[in-house]
């Protein structure tokens, strides 16, 4: 019988998609490098342990008042000279709409924590090939702030010795913050840099912006940083500097990411292939 063995041309065989990783790799590392489906076990627990362990980490670290009431001199004084020290001209200008600043209140203790858990959820459902790689930005993100936290405490603007900002939670009687009113002995109060408020609401921003269809959604994505950013310092409870400080950390958080998978998450496979392999890339 005559050979029938069957070749594949060079050109088609150039063409076939190859793995990326895994032929260099160790393979557990391998596996840990490529986008998979999560687990929606492992991820409620893997979230509420980060969060208890972030708890329990920034509220572990010295309060440093004396220090922390020093730096905020210095940054208000910075703030002065760069010109964008306003944050006080918007504080009584805000306070003075009680609707709006009870309403700011609000925002601050609550949007934070649900917004973010949403975007998860969405991730989770819509984009699980991306939901690792997106989770993992977060999560650096929170834990480079723990360093800040720790290296440099520094007083909201509302505890500033000799300072003229009004503590909206207080004055108000809201419950706006863990740290006022009957909560703040559980929380650091001067773990104000850099300002997570800021760091977690771009990355949910810039991740709805991203990978959303939804015209609205991804002008939502826009807006909702924003207004974040005016929140934290209409209630007086961070500076614009500490702002800057969340998007640093946020930009780490995003390298990091970057340099683990190989490419950012929005690059990322929307979808993880049933057949779990090495991945490309791609903007899909």
């Amino acid at each position: 019988m005559g050979d029938t063995t069957t070749t594949t041309p060079d050109c088609l065989a150039e063409a076939a998609p190859r793995p990326v990783a895994a032929e260099s790799e160790p393979g557990v590392l391998s596996r840990l490098r490529t986008p998979r489906r999560p687990r929606l076990w492992f991820e409620i627990l893997l979230i509420a342990l980060s969060y208890w362990t972030y708890s329990l980490v920034r509220n572990a670290v010295p309060e440093q008042r004396a220090q922390a009431l020093r730096n905020a001199d210095w940054i208000w004084r910075v703030e002065h000279q760069l010109g964008i020290a306003v944050e006080e001209s918007v504080n009584h200008a805000v306070n003075s709409v009680t609707w709006l600043v009870v309403g700011m209140n609000y925002y601050y203790a609550t949007l934070h924590f649900v917004v973010t858990l949403g975007v998860l959820v969405w991730l989770y459902r819509s984009h699980p090939g991306r939901y690792a790689a997106t989770r993992l930005v977060l999560f650096a993100t929170t834990g480079v702030a723990l360093v800040g936290y720790y290296l440099y405490p520094l007083a909201p603007p509302r505890l500033m010795n000799g300072g003229h900002f009004v503590d909206t939670v207080m004055v108000h009687q809201t419950w706006g913050s863990m740290a006022s009113g009957d909560l703040k002995n559980m929380s650091n109060q001067y773990a104000a840099m850099p300002s997570m408020h800021i760091g977690w609401s771009v990355w949910c921003g810039l991740t709805l912006f991203a990978l959303a269809t939804v015209p609205w959604v991804r002008v939502l994505g826009l807006v909702y940083p924003a207004a974040t950013l005016v929140v934290i310092v209409a209630t007086a409870n961070h500076f614009w500097l500490d702002a800057v400080g969340g998007v640093l950390c946020l930009g780490f958080g995003y390298g990091v990411a970057r340099v683990w998978y190989g490419a950012l998450p929005h690059e990322l496979p929307r979808v993880v292939p049933a057949r779990q392999g090495a991945w490309l890339p791609t903007k899909a």
